[in-house]
């Protein structure tokens, strides 16, 4: 039994200082008091916020194929530590998951964790951009997300045929938008800057025009899409008049797009190399403007680690990626700006992201508890305690994934996660696992 004491609970329509009791895997009582046994695990709350755990949508687990960078279980230790309930892993892994082999062999290790381990299956086999995967045997185990992140879906008519087949499932695609004919060879945004660095770059518009191409199809085929880790204002801008059309697009962003620009570049090193790249200080600026104003759907990590060696390469030749699961809520609260909305903030990681990855299904697998819940008794126990006072600093040392590519080691963050409640279990307390 855990009891959480006089933290801001954090409701779909109205936020109030509680306690609330957690029992047997589930939220009990939210009372202005409880009067909780003894034995009960206590939780001080006062000037924390107590909202439903957060859920990320773009985690790479790495797992099979490259455990050396991070695994399963590695991963969700990071991911518990940033205050995460449940991960969506990236099917880009050696092989893809792109078969009901693979994507139950990650939910099979997943289910071994403290956190709900969902998967993304692959669009294609392979992620080749040929042949569709088997995608209603993977939605037969669950499979609510399909992607072939790390590269985008290129061929617009194998695009169209997994819309029209994913509708019928009841299942969402979900697109990394570049389009690789505009972007190759490219290693950072292409701009001004990239020319005096002698960089090759990757221009806005290979994203923006698959941003653009993509919600054509969506009108055409009426099938739902999620738009992964857009970069730029503009793309956002397409996304957002698509929705306003009625069009069933969503998007999201990822932290590292709207706290670093392509000035970090300059230095050469490559851990400020990711795909889509860091943009100029104004789509920066247009990123944040959307968060605080509403407009993004969810705040996805895109939790890219690497072995070291891999890094420690050339600009040019290191893989892109960066780590993000024990930072983004700190990045996500100091983007929001002075005075930030509680609600807004557990919107975006938190019930944006459940919504998307249909982690509130009725019909959800047993095998996942429900996320993004509305904080009220009977709802299962994923609970993040948030502390919007605490200062802490990135040490790419202490952190629990297996790599270190982290571009804000040494970075002073105000927030920090107080305490993660995962499938009903005490999993962070004072920032160490138990």
């Amino acid at each position: 039994m855990i009891i959480i004491r006089q933290g801001l609970v954090i409701g779909v329509d109205s936020n109030v200082v509680a306690d609330v009791l957690i029992d047997d895997g589930r939220i009990v009582e939210v009372a202005a008091a409880i009067d909780a046994p003894g034995d009960a695990h206590e939780i001080d709350a006062r000037d924390c916020w107590v909202g439903p755990g957060f859920v990320d949508l773009h985690t790479h687990l790495r797992e099979p194929g490259r455990e050396a960078a991070e695994t399963i279980e590695s991963g969700a230790r990071a991911g518990a530590l940033g205050g995460y309930c449940a991960l969506v892993a990236m099917p880009n892994t050696e092989p893809a998951l792109d078969s009901v082999a693979l994507v139950s062999f990650v939910l099979e290790r997943g289910a071994h964790t403290s956190l709900d381990v969902a998967v993304a299956g692959a669009i294609t086999i392979g992620r080749l951009g040929e042949a569709l995967a088997p995608m209603a045997e993977m939605a037969a185990l669950g499979v609510r997300l399909f992607t072939d992140d790390g590269l985008g879906v290129q061929d617009p008519s194998v695009m169209r045929r997994a819309l029209t087949y994913a509708k019928p499932l009841g299942v969402r695609l979900a697109q990394h938008c570049e389009d690789e004919r505009l972007a190759a060879g490219g290693t950072m945004n292409e701009g001004a800057l990239s020319g005096r660095l002698g960089l090759v770059g990757r221009p806005a518009l290979a994203e923006e025009i698959m941003v653009l191409r993509d919600i054509e199809l969506v009108r055409l085929t009426g099938a739902p899409l999620h738009f992964l880790h857009l970069s730029t204002r503009r793309s956002i801008d397409l996304v957002l008049a698509a929705r306003a059309e009625g069009l069933p697009v969503s998007f999201e962003v990822a932290p590292h797009h709207f706290t670093l620009d392509e000035e970090a570049c300059a230095t050469y090193d490559p851990i400020f190399k990711v795909h889509p790249p860091l943009r100029a200080a104004s789509d920066v600026e247009g990123l944040r403007d959307a968060l605080r104003h509403g407009d993004v759907d969810a705040v996805a990590t895109d939790h890219a680690p690497h072995a070291p060696e891999l890094k420690d390469l050339a600009f040019d030749e290191a893989p892109a990626g960066m780590l993000g699961l024990e930072h983004a809520a700190s990045l996500t609260f100091e983007a929001l700006g002075a005075s930030p909305d509680p609600t807004r903030f557990f919107q975006l990681l938190s019930r944006g992201p459940a919504r998307i990855a249909q982690l509130r299904r009725e019909d959800r697998p047993l095998r996942h508890s429900a996320h993004g819940a509305a904080m009220v008794v009977g709802e299962d126990a994923n609970v993040t305690v948030f502390d919007p006072s605490a200062r802490w600093r990135v040490d790419r040392h202490q952190l629990a994934s297996r790599s270190m590519n982290t571009p804000y080691d040494g970075r002073d963050m105000v927030g920090r996660v107080r305490a993660t409640i995962a499938k009903g279990r005490l999993v962070v307390d004072q920032e160490s696992l138990t």
